[in-house]
């Protein structure tokens, strides 16, 4: 079943690919008279599998190309045949207008999109917890989506490490998804030198996500982890200074993925309990089981729009915070992004979360 279906998406993803190329062709060929049909239509479809290919041999320029390529395609779903049916309305003229307007849209996404991507922000959440302890307060930095690879590495983490820096945090929580499948990346880039960097006076802790699942190196990543002093807690619960549980959860597509009943039976829950899920799964579970705090990320807010139409179906809390029942869910767009280097109605960020604590 899954070969047929992969064969059926082949052929529609061909189909687009052609289609983009043809009316790429009818464009140059009407604006600068420009006969080659089958070069140009040729190279579309090359260029459509251009990111499969890079990604596979590890070439980054066209992992790149290609992934912008692959949002030519996907926005072209929406502009092409809107495009084709202006230029019918006006009895076939104007179609060098129509395309120039074209050419204006997709650069306007390409680099809205790449600012949007390689410039994060700073989002802030005030919550109150109806639990006393020792401090009133409590400043977590949370950031998740990382997807460390051959494109995303040494630049963005330093901005990560600077940001994290300038906030100066108690305590850093990375729910998932900061490795990009593979380990391989984050070793020939030496971003354990970087990792070793971020720090906070409680501690730095982390899941793994359903990215790290698909490159099976978790023990590997794990062992990399503790050498840059960063905990990854799987399926684990830790009393931290005596004052809070922090709960750390296996990805939700784990099948060895422990029921959170009985990771918190155990728990004294008269403290606050604080939890890191990748996916932002199971929240009516989390309010039965005494989670005060939850954190998640995996949805990148759909990142290129209008894929949050699409994220806010599937999750509860597809972005943003939600207080349901007492608990709290905080759900980030994530620091880095998976694709196409770019981000369209989503932005990278990190999550400032301003923790009250009240009798």
């Amino acid at each position: 079943m899954s070969i047929v279906l992969g064969v059926v998406f082949l052929i529609i993803y061909v189909s687009f690919a052609y289609y983009i190329g043809y009316n790429l062709f009818v464009w140059l060929r009407e604006t600068f008279s420009f006969k080659r049909k089958k070069t140009v239509i040729l190279f579309a479809i090359l260029l459509a599998a251009a990111y499969p290919i890079g990604v596979a041999i590890s070439f980054v320029p066209l992992e790149v190309i290609g992934g912008y390529w692959l949002v030519v395609i996907g926005y072209g779903v929406l502009v092409f045949p809107l495009v084709n049916i202006i230029y019918f309305l006006r009895k076939r003229t104007g179609i060098k207008l129509l395309g120039y307007l074209a050419v204006s849209f997709y650069a306007s996404i390409f680099i809205i999109g790449t600012l949007n991507a390689w410039s994060p922000v700073i989002k802030s959440y005030d919550i109150t917890i109806q639990k006393e302890t020792e401090r009133g307060n409590l400043k977590i930095l949370m950031a998740s989506d990382f997807h460390l690879n051959n494109i995303i590495k040494n630049n963005h983490l330093q901005r990560f490490l600077q940001l994290s820096k300038e906030i100066n945090p108690d305590i850093i929580l990375l729910p998932g998804d900061i490795i990009d499948n593979s380990v391989a990346p984050y070793l020939r880039h030496q971003l354990g030198d970087i990792m070793k960097e971020i720090k906070a006076p409680m501690g730095v802790y982390a899941t793994m996500g359903n990215h790290e699942n698909y490159g099976r190196d978790i023990p590997i990543i794990i062992e990399e982890f503790k050498q840059a002093g960063i905990t990854v807690l799987e399926d684990e619960a830790r009393l931290i200074n005596d004052e809070f549980y922090l709960v750390g959860r296996k990805d939700f597509q784990d099948s060895d993925r422990v029921s959170l009943q009985q990771l918190t039976k155990d728990i004294d829950k008269e403290k606050p309990i604080f939890m890191l899920d990748h996916q932002p799964v199971e929240l009516d579970i989390a309010v039965q089981n005494g989670i005060d705090l939850m954190v998640s990320g995996h949805t990148h807010r759909g990142q290129l729009y209008p894929g949050h139409l699409i994220t806010e179906r599937i999750y509860e809390n597809a972005y943003g915070h939600l207080h349901k029942n007492g608990m709290h869910s905080i759900v980030s767009s994530g620091f880095g992004l998976w694709g196409p280097p770019l981000r369209i109605g989503s932005r990278a960020e990190v999550v400032v979360i301003n923790v009250h604590f009240e009798e």
